[in-house]
């Protein structure tokens, strides 16, 4: 029997933006995210987070400017720690270490 070719044209174009709809779910993708070690990925996943709830509203709640936001949270970016903690207090989470 042969295989049928999988057509990646054909497949719904993946979105983490479109499963984060409870902080149940925000919060299982961010400690997923955080267990990958990768800076890149969690800044990757907090603009997730944040076209979640929306650019405007956690720009307004952070004090950092919607072209800012989009700019530290690319996968490449390296925004200071000033920022990062601005847009997690915004986006109503919090960051915990447990020894």
């Amino acid at each position: 029997m042969k295989k049928k070719k999988l057509n990646i044209s054909t497949l719904d174009k993946f979105d983490a933006i479109d499963y984060l709809k409870s902080d149940k779910d925000i919060a299982e993708y961010l400690t997923a995210v955080l267990e990958d070690g990768d800076p890149g990925l969690f800044m990757a996943a907090i603009g997730d987070i944040a076209k979640a709830k929306g650019m405007m509203e956690i720009s307004k709640k952070s004090g950092v400017t919607r072209e800012a936001l989009y700019r530290a949270l690319r996968i490449d970016s390296q925004p200071r720690f000033e920022t990062v903690a601005k847009v997690i207090h915004a986006l109503g989470l919090r960051l915990t270490v447990h020894a």
